[in-house]
């Protein structure tokens, strides 16, 4: 994966086939589709310079200038590599030549940030709306006041800072009834922004340039070095709300209408600023629009049958009110954040649309007291080494060579509906479309991208000889937390192999040539190989795109199609499309002997690939049972918005042992790795375990690791709540820790991650040997299945 790895660190991207299947038929056949994991505002390497000017672009397709573009330094002509269009330098790049290149065009600068100049500096300062839920208990109202007070002493100073408390009703000084839907205009009107000020007779009525005074909006965003100590003293006073709660009712909890009142207004005072919408919610929404269940505790939650059988009597219109709630957010370029913390559910899965198309941030905890709330919501606001780099109002467009189409993204965006010749006809999450709206973005955004190859299959497709690269181009044009406006820009190129793929010459060259051969065994071979054949592309056409098959990605892309799969088409089964894809990438990629399951073996670049699908197939994104509707949708906006490295770790939990007979050292995650005398440390992402074999929990409670002679077994405790401890601060959200022993209640959050290779009904395990009680099949029988069906 090295490689892999050293253009991710370049280019912030990873794709599964960086070979590409050239035609449509290639393509398809493949079964990964070709895709690419980008995340825009990756840190850059410290070579890489911020260019001070405007780039270059394409007077036909708008693509800018990159190191794949062909210069006639004598002409001062350049070529664009995606629509072939000749384009002349202006008069400022008179100088330029082999010896003296422009940064934009150094071989290593496929990636490069412009910053506008200080005139375009946004005049807005950021902005953060709190809309904070009273109807919780007192100590939960506690909790949240001191974090929410906290949060405003670390903003920067100039940020503007305004506060709305819902429960029954909302706000706390202009009171909205929390059962009705509330429109801009009654916003305005009953908010008295033009008591002193006329309204103007005609256009729209938004910010200060459009016919708001300044001093009607400082009414409800003020400065924060202005109204820390008002915010503080508003926050002391802040109370649990005082409506009456009957025993056998929930709390009446209008989410919904607050969330709309929050977004009109910033819609009125601030459109198109670097705004967020922090929303802090403990409950169901039981009043207004976006109720998800009724105040009648009798009634359950909505569970993943209820939404399976249809018969959730909230859900369809809660989900199609805040659908409309995100346009109108992703319209004003301002994002919604959710911190969701509660026993029950809240409505994460309604809000989901709302939170995902503005690029929000999402916590979900079990309470306000809880380190994952308080420490995941102080990070938002740091800075130093883990500052998250928010930033805010991006437009990522993407261009691609002419036999290429965009079928969607699956990520934190919003279709800006840029129809035009690069677009899909088939969609895939946000699609048909080459642009998309990212209200709020940082440094570890992450978005999938799908592509479609429309090259048919002819002779003149398998002839390579003309120009055998696709590129790609992405540009994300945002504002970065300074104020100041930067483009991004990413320009890819990969090759791409077309050919018929006959599967007896492949099969046969594979056991040649998908190890490590040395390249003159390899030419002592083609002879042979063409004799038998009759020609060497089928081989090689298969032999390329194994050699740039990256397993990780895949696994990664895969995980999102299957997840956004699971949402939107009924009647899906996750488990048997995800068998069926494997079988058939293992039977066109494998090396076997037809019906004979114990010839076949998989190139090291997809050897472990298959162990990937084994565990997204038990995963928290496909298995939803013992989930609550809320958790699933939660997983899958992290999952969404994560790189590949995170992504990998959710699908297939990390595992490191410790213990006295070795250094730390990764283990494989099986139940045989559990001993009585080692530490496990297991990052499943949403959770970090740390466990201890019933031995090292005996001499623990013993207090061995207090006497002075057993300072070894005291650093051996300690190593792994250090590493534990550096995962937690790196990470946001930040993780679950869970401490536990074996047999210990809790030590079901590592149980429930292991290979089940030996369980309740396994030939008779020794005695001090860990057995899971389960029906699930191990990796092993998993395996065998797949090379049966695979060579069939």
């Amino acid at each position: 994966m090295t490689e892999f790895l050293d253009l991710e660190t370049q280019d912030g991207v990873r794709m599964p086939w960086n070979v590409i299947p050239g035609t449509k038929h290639d393509s398809s056949n493949a079964i990964i589709p070709v895709s690419a994991l980008y995340t825009p505002l990756k840190p850059l390497p410290s070579t890489t310079p911020t260019l001070p000017y405007a780039p270059l672009r394409c007077r036909n397709c708008r693509a800018v200038l990159n190191p794949f573009s062909i210069v006639d330094f004598a002409s001062k002509i350049w070529i664009c590599p995606f629509c072939l269009a000749r384009n002349h330098f202006p008069p400022h790049y008179h100088s330029i030549s082999d010896d003296n290149l422009p940064a934009e065009l150094y071989p290593q600068c496929t990636t490069i940030e412009y910053e506008s100049s200080p005139a375009e500096r946004s005049s807005v300062p950021p902005v953060f709306l709190f809309v904070v839920d009273t109807c919780v208990i007192e100590e939960e109202v506690g909790f949240l006041k001191s974090s929410v007070s906290q949060a405003v002493g670390l903003l920067p100073e100039n940020s503007m800072v305004g506060l709305i408390t819902f429960g029954t009703y909302v706000p706390k000084v202009y009171v909205f009834k929390g059962s009705k839907e509330v429109t801009k205009d009654q916003i305005m009107e009953q908010m008295g922004f033009f008591v002193k000020r006329a309204r103007p007779a005609t256009g729209v009525v938004a910010g200060v340039r459009d016919g708001l005074s300044q001093e009607s909006i400082s009414r409800f965003l003020l400065p924060a070095s202005e109204c820390e100590f008002a915010m503080n003293s508003i926050l002391e006073e802040l109370q649990k709300d005082p409506w009456p709660v009957p025993t056998d009712q929930r709390a009446t909890r209008c989410t919904g209408t607050a969330l709309s009142v929050a977004a009109h207004l910033l819609g009125a005072c601030v459109p198109g600023s670097g705004a967020r919408i922090m929303a802090f919610t403990g409950g169901p929404t039981t009043e207004g629009p976006g109720a998800i269940i009724g105040k009648n505790l009798s009634e359950p939650v909505r569970s993943h049958k209820d939404l399976d059988k249809d018969s959730a009597p909230y859900y369809h219109k809660a989900v199609k009110f805040y659908e409309g709630l995100a346009k109108q957010l992703v319209h004003q370029g301002h994002v919604l954040d959710l911190f969701a913390c509660a026993l029950d559910q809240v409505g994460v899965a309604e809000l989901k649309v709302a939170v995902e198309r503005t690029g929000g941030l999402v916590v979900l905890a079990e309470s306000f007291g809880h380190s994952v709330f308080k420490d995941s919501f102080k990070r938002v606001f740091q800075s130093g080494d883990h500052d998250l780099g928010l930033s805010s109002n991006g437009i990522f467009e993407v261009n691609c060579s002419k036999d290429i189409r965009v079928q969607g993204i699956i990520g934190p965006c919003a279709s800006l509906e840029k129809k035009g010749p690069l677009s899909s006809e088939t969609v895939i999450g946000q699609g048909n479309t080459t642009a998309w709206k990212m209200c709020g973005l940082d440094k570890a955004t992450s978005l999938c991208l799908v592509f479609e190859m429309v090259k048919k299959d002819s002779p003149e497709a398998i002839d390579q000889s003309a120009n055998s690269q696709f590129y790609f181009q992405f540009l994300t044009y945002y504002q970065h937390g300074s104020g100041q406006m930067r483009l991004r820009t990413t320009t890819l190129s990969r090759r791409w192999v077309a050919g018929p793929g006959s599967i007896q010459a492949r099969n046969f060259v594979n056991i040649y040539f998908c190890s490590d051969i040395i390249v003159s065994e390899k030419e002592t071979m083609k002879s042979s190989i063409f004799r038998w054949t009759g020609s060497l592309a089928p081989c090689f056409f298969v032999l390329d795109l194994i050699s740039g098959f990256d397993q990780e990605a895949a696994a990664a892309v895969m995980a999102r199609v299957v997840s956004f799969k699971m949402e939107t088409e009924a009647e899906f089964d996750p488990i048997r499309w995800l068998d069926k894809s494997l079988i058939h990438l293992c039977s066109r990629f494998g090396e076997y002997q037809k019906e004979s399951p114990s010839s076949f073996s998989l190139s090291p670049r997809f050897s472990i690939f298959p162990q990937f699908i084994f565990h997204l197939r038990r995963s928290q994104f496909v298995q939803v049972f013992n989930n609550s509707p809320d958790e699933t949708a939660y997983f899958r906006m992290i999952l969404n918005r994560e790189n590949v490295a995170n992504s990998v770790v959710m699908i297939q939990p990390s595992l490191i042992s410790y213990s006295f007979h070795s250094t730390p050292e990764p283990a494989l995650l099986d139940v045989a790795a559990i001993s009585a005398d080692r530490i496990l440390l297991l990052d499943s992402y949403f959770t970090v375990v740390v466990f201890h074999g019933s031995t090292i929990a005996q001499w623990r409670k013993a207090g061995y690791q207090n006497q002075p002679e057993h300072v070894v077994f005291a650093q051996l405790l300690q190593a792994p709540h250090d590493d534990a401890n550096a995962i937690l601060k790196e990470r946001f959200p930040e993780p679950r820790l869970v401490i536990c022993d074996q047999h210990g209640s809790q030590a079901r959050f590592l149980l429930a991650k292991l290979n089940p290779s030996a369980t309740y009904n396994s030939d008779v395990p020794a005695p001090e040997k860990e057995i899971l009680f389960t029906d699930d099949v191990s990796f092993e029988t998993f395996l065998d299945h797949l090379q049966r069906l695979a060579v069939q």
